[in-house]
């Protein structure tokens, strides 16, 4: 889609017209008609290491103000004037003598009458919790399909979607935040440290707006969520529990719906072709020394779907709202990492610039990025200080691990051999050299966008074991999916079935599997599982930084040690059908004068002798010491 300037500016006065009738700012006085209907950010901060900030003013006679500061050492340093006249750009330089509370905004009509309005400044909070690292063990939540702690809200009717149905797959179920709430005891109980929840912003879409993907509002909780009060509550709530809460920022594209996409400031804010031009998926495109200017387009410009328009973050004003917008809610709620969606499809530049940009105010705040892409060179290159990026940094601590996702899921549904089963594992981390700091990125086995690992493992529940053993004690900030600890199942066509809801999470529900009483004996088992090492994990946070030294995989058994100068774990696995004898002596390099210590799951005191036999299908976690 192209557009004229002339074009573009009338339709967008017609629109601007429509999304003005009846609105007035409740910062002016009583009864006094705002000159303009919303500003972004709505707040900023004093304190902040970044003094300015850049105001969008909208209102369909905006540009026909003079804007003035008054009564402050606080300044005006520019005024933009898109192409779009229902917008107003007003950049401030927050003075360092200023207090936090108001400054005041003079408008000045072309009747020379004037409005003021009141812009709130708060102090920044200097004692925020701040960032996640490999000790921290995370738990997905998909927040519609959780639990239903507040049932006022299944019903709002001026959203396009406006009330729950939870016999559609693709329909709102009436998850919140409430709910979330109200099962943090259970989610702590696994041992988790970290909760990341999928998006929780307005998505006002006429359809399948239940996945939270595609913003309509980048301000505003979506309120069949709750409120962003609400959400501000809940990471409080975690805070007090010591749980840490991660965001799941979308920068590459918005949903149709969003009011600044109907009403665009101008139209270079989004990426535009003749017709409509869906993607590539082809990341590899931005390291390939051969990639033609076409795919890499493609692969950057192009659009995630009809109604996702991609976002062109070369726009310095759009660049800007969207950093801003980053930092309003770190500050606001308290978050204290982001996983970024879709990390690979925006402007890397602006990527870069954007991560800078938070660690100047949040040094300690963590980031990591969805990188679902084919090879580890690919997934490296998207990370900081890499050995394959000499064009930028990155800024980006980690990634998504998918390479490692594919070597556990692969290696333990194939049969041993020379680059299979436990060996495609041990030859997948033989790559982390690429990148500056492994253990940074999160691992993980299943998510909302994947088959559920019980079922990818055939409902093999000793793999399944393995599978977890291997998560929670390898390289990396582990991250489980909601539900894992039941045994959910269900494959990812249609990606909903992945999406179901946690059986007790609704009042109704036939089962309560928050409890043990409403689980199965098997999801008991499982359940009792991930909470033994998930414990053990939280009760001994040196295994994040421990070193990490593996052996080729021989007869179909992997043996591999995390240790540090006064710890040692010890993990051995067996995938045979049949006991093996294992020999000792090729571990003494780690082994040496630590021979004593505890069996993790099953409690039991072991001592390391010369061999040790290993059951079939079996998983030992040795904690020893010296």
């Amino acid at each position: 889609m192209n557009f004229s300037t002339s074009l573009f500016r009338l339709f967008n006065t017609l629109v601007a017209c429509v999304l003005f009738a009846g609105c007035a700012l409740q910062s002016f006085a009583k009864g006094t008609q705002a000159p303009f209907s919303r500003v972004d950010p709505p707040n900023w901060w004093v304190g902040m290491e970044n003094n300015t900030v850049e105001l969008l003013f909208q209102g369909p006679s905006i540009q026909e103000f003079d804007i003035t500061l008054v009564g402050t050492d606080t300044k005006i340093t520019k005024i933009s004037r898109p192409s779009n006249p229902y917008y107003v750009f007003v950049t401030i330089e927050i003075s360092k003598n200023q207090k936090a509370g108001e400054v005041v905004f003079q408008f000045i009509g072309k009747k020379k009458k004037k409005y003021l309005y009141k812009y709130q400044l708060y102090q920044k909070n200097q004692t925020l919790q701040r960032g996640i690292d490999p000790s921290d063990l995370i738990y997905l939540v998909f927040p519609d399909r959780f639990a239903n702690g507040d049932t006022t809200n299944d019903r709002i009717a001026s959203m396009n979607e406006p009330q729950v149905d939870r016999k559609g797959l693709k329909t709102r179920h009436g998850g919140d935040l409430q709910g979330m709430i109200n099962h943090l005891d259970h989610i702590q109980s696994l041992g988790t440290t970290a909760i990341w929840v999928n998006p929780v912003l307005e998505n006002n879409q006429p359809r399948e707006s239940y996945h939270g993907y595609a913003f309509t509002d980048l301000y505003k909780v979506d309120p069949r969520l709750g409120s962003n009060g609400l959400y501000k509550a809940f990471v409080d709530s975690c805070h007090a529990k010591g749980t840490k809460v991660i965001w799941d920022a979308v920068l590459n594209h918005w949903g149709n719906e969003h009011y600044l996409f109907k009403n665009l400031p101008d139209s270079n804010w989004v990426n535009w072709f003749p017709t409509f031009t869906r993607t590539n998926y082809r990341a590899e495109t931005l390291m390939d020394p051969y990639a033609s200017d076409a795919d890499k387009r493609i692969m950057t410009d192009a659009w995630f779907d009809h109604h996702m328009p991609d976002l062109n973050q070369r726009s310095s004003t759009l660049a800007r709202y969207l950093i801003q917008h980053c930092i309003w809610w770190i500050e606001y709620a308290g978050i204290d990492a982001f996983r970024i969606d879709t990390y690979a499809y925006p402007d890397q530049s602006f990527m870069s610039a954007l991560n800078e940009r938070i660690l100047q105010e949040y040094p300690d705040f963590t980031m990591f990025g969805e990188t679902w892409v084919q090879g580890t060179p690919v997934q490296a290159w998207f990370t900081e200080k890499n050995k394959l990026n000499n064009a930028f940094d990155s800024h980006l601590h980690g990634v998504t691990d998918f390479q490692l996702y594919y070597a556990i899921t692969k290696g333990l549904n194939e049969n041993f051999g020379w680059e299979e089963g436990f060996r495609r594992i041990e030859l997948t981390l033989a790559h982390d050299g690429l990148y500056h700091d492994p253990f940074a990125n999160v691992t993980f086995l299943d998510n909302h966008d994947l088959s559920r690992i019980y079922s990818v493992l055939n409902e093999d529940f000793v793999k399944w074991k393995m599978s977890m053993a291997l998560l929670y004690t390898l390289r990396g900030i582990p991250s489980i999916y909601y539900g894992t600890e039941i045994l959910m199942k269900n494959f990812s066509d249609p990606d909903a079935k992945v999406r179901e809801d946690f059986p007790g999470g609704w009042s109704n529900d036939a089962t309560n599997k928050f409890t043990s009483k409403g689980r199965t004996a098997i999801e008991n088992e499982a359940f009792e599982y991930l909470k033994t090492i998930g414990q053990w994990r939280k009760d001994n946070p040196w295994i994040g930084r421990a070193k990490l030294t593996q052996f080729v995989p021989e007869n179909n058994t992997y043996v591999y040690f995390r240790s540090d100068a006064e710890h040692t774990l010890m993990c051995v696995f067996n995938a045979n059908d049949k006991p093996i004898t294992l020999q000792t002596d090729r571990f003494a390099e780690r082994l040496a004068g630590k021979s004593v210590g505890k069996e993790i799951l099953t409690g039991q005191r072991v001592q390391i002798k010369e061999t040790i036999e290993l059951a079939p299908k079996s998983i030992y976690l040795y904690d020893l010491r010296k």
